[in-house]
């Protein structure tokens, strides 16, 4: 309906007429009541009061005849007119459109709300029913029996290489395996292609434990790693009419790649080292590990790397042949400058980058323990070595804000550069857990530099994490 101008004339007011005499004699007369201000808002709403529209007439008018105001004090007339504007707005729907436009309004609403509530309930109820599909039959029930004795493809359910079927090896270190609920095999389960295992050589014998309080009289080195790795690469390597492997690694999917054994020395250098190096000969007979052969290095399914007390010279002092490999100090390889004791002139900042100052050979730890003074960053190497590793938290530094600065990120590119250099594997070890933002986001920068090996305590949110995305060729 097009909008409408009103507009209000008022007529000349009349001179009100005297009473006659004989009116007021008979009282008939009344004079007019005394002024109010009640009275001055009557006089102005009362005469504006409009007549209702004529229904035939799309614009009506307003009839022009005088309308008188109710007032008791004075009668005044006025005309009202109407002048219809032009229309500047849409046409309105017909009556008939209305109900079906809230009714689409309305379903437009409910339908994805709808939706939307049948999807959280079927998620709960799968969540109660412990994960089992409500739309979807799985087909892992099609012939269960199949391959077993009497049954359907018997004998022809397993291949002989198979322990490791579908899993796909990743270049992440299982940090303190042996704490997990089955050591070595959860790692395996993941494609960890490294492991840990902290020793205590206590009676002529190696236990494996983070303390001496948890150590157990089961739960050595043998039991835990060196048998059950015998035993795996044994199925890994059969002899059969159709061929003979001697050298195949952990993992079927890629036979040549090497599982790093990280054997955390924890007790008496020289002596721990020893008899690591005896309880190694069932590996070492078969030919299973890596070992420098006095010209180069000959690669293995088993890589094996001491760390903690692993005394470096005694590591070294056989130039022939050496099966264990060192676990170097990282701080020590940073480029583009490489740094050793010896040298004289470091730069300042250099020096504050690479915690030179707190460096002694005596002291036991990592990348410490049998060390001359004077050793050189070019000891290093693949010869000698095959992880550089250091404390995340005391090389780089707490993170503030939840991102690396400029400072940590040249610590980082230049420890990594300096092991690439060496032709060693980066490892940085008591990298942040928590919170898991602040953890992915430190694991995210680790891999896109280039970092070897990713240290690891939540194997599956390291193998489930997605890291085609931020480094190419990871893992695939």
């Amino acid at each position: 309906m097009a909008p409408s101008l009103l507009e209000i004339i008022p007529l000349p007011q009349q001179t009100p007429r005297e009473p006659s005499p004989a009116e007021v004699e008979n009282g008939r007369y009344q004079p007019p009541p005394s002024r109010r201000w009640y009275n001055l808002i009557f006089e102005t709403i009362g005469p504006m009061t409009l007549r209702n529209r004529q229904p035939q007439s799309r614009y009506p008018l307003i009839s022009g005849r005088p309308r008188t105001s109710t007032t008791a004090k004075r009668k005044q007339e006025y005309v009202v007119t109407e002048t219809v504007l032009p229309d500047s707005g849409p046409e309105e729907l017909p009556a008939k459109q209305l109900p079906t436009m809230a009714f689409v309004k309305l379903a437009c609403v409910l339908i994805p709300m709808t939706v939307l509530s049948l999807l959280g309930i079927m998620h709960i109820a799968s969540f109660f029913l412990n994960g089992h599909a409500l739309l979807l039959e799985s087909d892992f029930d099609f012939l269960p029996d199949w391959g077993n004795p009497g049954k359907v493809g018997e004998g022809l359910a397993h291949y002989p290489t198979d322990a490791t079927r579908d899993v796909m090896p990743i270049p992440v270190h299982s940090h303190n395996d042996y704490w997990r609920r089955i050591p070595l095999y959860d790692a395996l389960h993941y494609g960890c292609t490294g492991v840990e295992a902290d020793v205590w050589h206590i009676e002529d014998e190696l236990f494996v434990g983070h303390s001496t309080s948890a150590l157990t009289p089961n739960r050595t080195f043998k039991n835990l790693y060196v048998d059950p790795l015998i035993s795996l690469l044994d199925k890994q390597n059969p002899l059969t009419p159709f061929g003979n492997t001697k050298n195949h690694g952990v993992y079927d999917e890629d036979p040549d790649q090497t599982l790093v054994l990280l054997v955390d020395l924890k007790t008496d250098g020289p002596s721990t080292f020893r008899k690591v190096q005896e309880q190694l000969e069932g590996l070492r007979s078969k030919g299973y590990l890596t070992h420098f052969n006095g010209t180069h290095t000959v690669p293995g399914a088993i890589t094996v790397v001491g760390t903690g007390n692993t005394p470096f010279d005694l590591l070294t002092a056989n130039t022939t042949y050496r099966d264990i490999f060192y676990d170097a100090p990282l701080s020590m390889l940073w480029e583009p400058s490489p740094i050793s004791l010896s040298d004289i002139n470091i730069d300042s900042e250099l020096r504050g980058l690479t915690e030179i100052e707190d460096y002694h050979p005596s002291t036991a730890g990592q990348g410490k323990t049998g060390l001359p003074a004077d050793t050189p960053a070019s000891a290093f190497n693949t010869s000698t070595s095959y992880y550089a590793s250091i404390n995340f938290k005391k090389s780089v530094g707490r993170i503030w804000r939840g991102k690396l600065s400029h400072k940590q990120m040249k610590i980082i590119r230049g420890q990594i550069r300096g092991a690439k250099k060496a032709g060693l594997q980066a490892r940085y070890w008591n990298t942040p857990k928590w919170p898991v933002s602040l953890r992915n986001h430190v694991w995210h920068v680790l891999v896109q530099e280039g970092v070897g090996m990713l240290n690891a305590d939540d194997l599956k949110g390291a193998a489930t994490e997605d890291w085609r995305r931020w480094r190419r060729e990871w893992y695939v």
